[in-house]
């Protein structure tokens, strides 16, 4: 088997990893199908999967291998499929996880025994969460307060517009559900009066549906709570009037709570920072709620401490984190290991508040922890948590509500409505396509007259054209540079244009990219690439240096100094530049492209994607929706309309128990 196993790495169908794994098991126990499956567990592993799922193994593809090298793989085991749950339950490497071992069998699912300990630790982590009773007292008139209706800003729209029917802009801008049950003769009457606060009474909360203001009290009622929205559904918002809400509690009760505000990256953490700035400069609460409020969000990683050349933290079980409050924003890429570590690192009184979009990418590496939680979203709110959340929220919330399903349920909410992309918006209207797997939708909104959405069919006069919108995209923080702009306003507009890869190889990969618009900026004559760094060279860190405060993700910028030197700028989590020689960095690439993965928790005024010409397992939905809603105003996509339809079609899929195990709380 291991000679069969040596061949697949030759052959580029496992990784040495896998084989070395799968060695290891073999000298402690030689077993042919404990060789097999060693292999499997880990090959399922680099691949995002948290354990290998037995009863849905595809035996004719092992390891994407066609079907006679897939048989022979299985002759070799010397079991048959049928008898391979029975045979592991036989071999001592195998256990139920009750002894240590380096296997642990589950419900069919074969895990490497740290993930199980992983999911293990996040499932009985949440479960404990669930029985933490919380104080509502007062919670009505807070909510209430926090989230006001915004009439002067109804008033000035409506001033702003012609309009002979104002129904449909306060259906809009006042969250009504349910239009039929207004006197809207009265309402007319009132607006046109300028009797703005009359319109509490016309138009009841009952009548309305404000999601932000419902999962601020989901979030106020539980120790955990996940708030999942797209672009523009106003995420930091919500949770900056949230805070706000818990920090009137909290002072109440004679103390100020102690907040943390955390993303997984760098880039990510800065645009947290400015956002909870911004959310926080507009709340309706004293000077002394607003100045508990932290602006300023760090990485994970930095938070929980990171201890140089070792895989653990400073900050673990032993040594508890101090915080009273956590807020962690882009929830969706944190992987299976890292949530279980900040889930063992939290103090047992501590409140967690996830905030993401469920329907994006992954994280790079396995699990899919957002999205597993999240899947829970379907099955409503029980009967106590409708009531709860109807008396301090004034909604009705009935036709969300359902008798069975998991406790965790009640810990979760939905933004459904974007504020940023509207009935007009290509990109909005496309992100909601791709998401419902409808590529005849698709088809035809990329071909309709969105003027904020172009798509381009990669033929012949295609990729001048890519270059085009690159020189133009890229010529703004040129000219900074040339106008010698400070740091902050050069990145700022670099930061607005993005040209976005499915892959890294070929013509439409980042490395293609990246060198023909080198040399498209360069015949322009906007840098110089006459040597590797030169004024205006965008680059991406693709190694954490802990040391220099750089992580896998940070971009920064090639900027000559006041003696003409160059040095690299970077933004900071805390949004203040900091500038290295280039020969203290860490590994890095040029970053005029970059992939789409690389791009979450980002967002760009103009975004350029780029799909290949040739379909591949990495082309799936999610990967599409997460390229698509990095565009806040403008999205130019470059695809094979047969390829961007088969990546539509296919839905990411990671296999885990998380979901089974929270099935059951």
């Amino acid at each position: 088997m291991l000679k069969a196993l040596s061949g697949l790495v030759d052959t580029g169908h496992i990784r040495a990893l896998d084989y070395q794994f799968a060695r290891f098991l073999t000298s402690l126990y030689d077993h042919d199908l404990l060789t097999l499956v060693g292999a499997l567990v880990s090959h399922q592993l680099g691949h995002g999967n948290v354990c290998l799922k037995l009863d849905s193994l595809d035996i004719n593809h092992l390891f994407g291998c066609k079907d006679a090298e897939s048989r022979q793989l299985i002759e070799k085991s010397g079991v048959a499929q049928e008898a391979w749950l029975d045979t592991l339950k036989a071999i001592p490497l195998i256990t139920d996880g009750s002894s240590a071992s380096p296997l642990v069998l589950q419900d069919n699912r074969l895990y490497l025994r740290r993930y199980w300990l992983y999911e293990k630790a996040v499932c009985d982590w949440l479960a404990n969460s669930q029985n933490t009773p919380i104080n509502l007292s007062g919670m009505h008139e807070t909510l209430s307060r926090l989230f006001t209706r915004n009439y002067p800003f109804v008033r000035k729209q409506l001033t702003s517009l012609v309009v002979d029917d104002i129904r449909p802009h306060l259906i809009k801008w006042l969250d009504i559900e349910k239009p039929e049950h207004i006197d809207w003769e009265a309402v007319a009457t009132a607006v046109q009066a300028d009797q703005w606060q009359t319109l509490d009474q016309l138009i009841p909360e009952s009548t309305c549906l404000n999601w932000q203001k419902v999962a601020a009290a989901v979030a106020a009622m539980r120790r955990f709570a996940v708030i999942s929205g797209g672009p523009g559904t106003g995420k930091t918002t919500t949770v900056t009037r949230l805070l706000a809400l818990l920090v009137e509690q909290s002072i109440a009760q004679g103390k100020v709570p102690d907040i943390r505000l955390v993303a997984p990256t760098g880039k990510a953490a800065a645009r947290l920072t400015e956002s909870i700035g911004n959310a926080r400069s507009q709340l309706n609460c004293c000077e002394a709620v607003q100045n508990s409020i932290p602006t300023m969000a760090s990485t994970l990683h930095r938070l929980l401490g990171v201890i140089p050349n070792q895989p653990g933290f400073k900050h673990n079980r032993q040594n508890r984190l101090h915080l009273d409050i956590l807020v962690v924003d882009e929830a969706s890429m944190v992987d299976l290991p890292l949530m279980a570590r900040l889930l063992e690192a939290l103090p047992d009184h501590a409140r967690l508040i996830l905030l993401g979009d469920r329907d994006q990418l992954s994280s790079v590496e396995a699990g899919s922890v957002l999205g597993d939680i999240c899947s829970f979203a379907s099955e409503g709110y029980s009967p106590d948590q409708c009531e709860q959340l109807q008396q301090l929220t004034g909604f009705d919330l009935s036709p969300f509500q359902q008798t069975n399903g998991s406790s965790l349920r009640d810990s979760l909410c939905l933004l459904r409505k974007s504020y940023r992309f509207d009935a007009h918006s290509g990109i909005g209207q496309l992100a909601s396509a791709v998401n419902s797997g409808n590529p005849l939708l698709v088809n035809a909104l990329t071909n309709s007259n969105y003027s904020d959405i172009t798509l381009h069919t990669q033929g012949e006069k295609d990729y001048p054209y890519l270059m085009t919108l690159a020189l133009e995209g890229y010529r703004a923080y040129l000219n900074e540079i040339v106008q010698q702009g400070p740091p902050e306003t050069i990145i700022a507009a670099f930061n607005r244009f993005r040209v976005l890869c499915a892959v890294r190889e070929g013509r439409y990969g980042v490395t293609g990219l990246n060198l023909a618009i080198s040399q498209t900026l360069a015949s322009a004559g906007l840098i110089r690439t006459d040597a590797p760094w030169y004024a205006g060279r965008p680059v991406l860190i693709t190694r954490n240096d802990h040391s220099l405060g750089l992580n896998n993700g940070d971009i920064g910028i090639t900027l000559p100094d006041d003696a003409g030197r160059l040095r690299v700028a970077f933004e900071m989590p805390d949004r203040s530049i900091r500038t290295f020689l280039p020969s203290r960095l860490p590994e890095h690439e040029t970053v005029f492209a970059m992939t789409i993965h690389k791009s979450q928790g980002s967002e760009f005024d103009h975004t350029v994607m780029v799909l290949p010409d040739q379909a591949g397992p990495v082309l799936t939905r999610e990967l599409v929706y997460t390229g698509i809603t990095r565009a806040k105003k403008q999205l130019d996509l470059f695809a094979c309309q047969p390829i961007l339809e088969q990546a539509i079609c296919r839905a990411t899929v990671r296999d885990s128990g998380l979901a089974a195990r929270l099935a059951t709380l």
